[in-house]
């Protein structure tokens, strides 16, 4: 049974969601604050947690931050749950290693499906698969790791499943729209231009072997042939 960890510092709030998650079969603990949900993640590290953004000690944004920069806690999945719905508020979230983004007020069905589709989508990229590799770059799915050169990369989840997409699409062209869809989820509300930001970073922290992921003008992207 599946441990959610409701992070929510409104109490009313806290208590309806616990008691709709419980209703759906999964176990849940609570934290008001921010230190309150870290001390909990790090003692008993749930299968999901969901994120206010306004804590009163510790912002949502540095609890994920810290979270992602922690090596035992960066693959707990993250769905952001806040009133902050502007879209670089849900980029930023995203960016930063959210799996998900819910903006307030919500419907419960809604949150629902969504804690769901990323429990699934957590439990698929944790079943061990057969490593990948590209030119330098070589993934080791089972153990969530990326090296360049034999040198670890450090990604965050959604670099990760970015990545892993392409390498198992080579010489594939992938509509942006298409990225959305596999990579963040087809509740992923934003718009297609926060793939680019992303295609960005992940070859920036690639380095020259970032090369390899090619821009297809007009369309999207692919991952390139393999010079000899």
């Amino acid at each position: 049974m599946p441990r959610i960890l409701i992070v929510e510092d409104e109490k009313d709030l806290a208590e309806l969601v616990e008691y709709n998650l419980r209703g759906a079969g999964y176990e849940t603990d609570t934290a008001g604050t921010g230190a309150a949900a870290l001390a909990r993640a790090r003692a008993v590290p749930p299968d999901l947690m969901l994120l206010d953004l306004m804590l009163p000690d510790i912002g949502g944004s540095e609890v994920l931050r810290l979270l992602k920069e922690d090596g035992e806690l960066r693959r707990i999945p993250v769905v952001i749950v806040s009133a902050k719905g502007q879209e670089v508020d849900r980029i930023q979230g995203l960016e930063l290693g959210a799996d998900d983004y819910v903006v307030k007020p919500f419907s419960v069905r809604e949150l629902l499906l969504r804690v769901k589709a990323v429990l699934r989508r957590s439990d698929l990229e944790e079943a061990p698969g057969a490593p990948l590799a590209a030119g330098a770059i070589q993934m080791d799915t089972g153990r969530h790791q990326v090296r360049v050169h034999g040198l670890e990369v450090v990604l965050t989840a959604l670099e990760f499943r970015l990545l892993r997409t392409l390498l198992e699409r080579p010489d594939r062209v992938q509509s942006r729209e298409v990225l959305l869809s596999d990579v963040w989820g087809i509740q992923a509300e934003i718009h297609t231009r926060t793939v680019d930001t992303h295609i960005k970073r992940l070859r920036e922290k690639l380095g020259p072997a970032g090369d390899i992921i090619e821009t297809v003008r007009g369309v999207g992207y692919k991952l390139g042939a393999v010079l000899p």
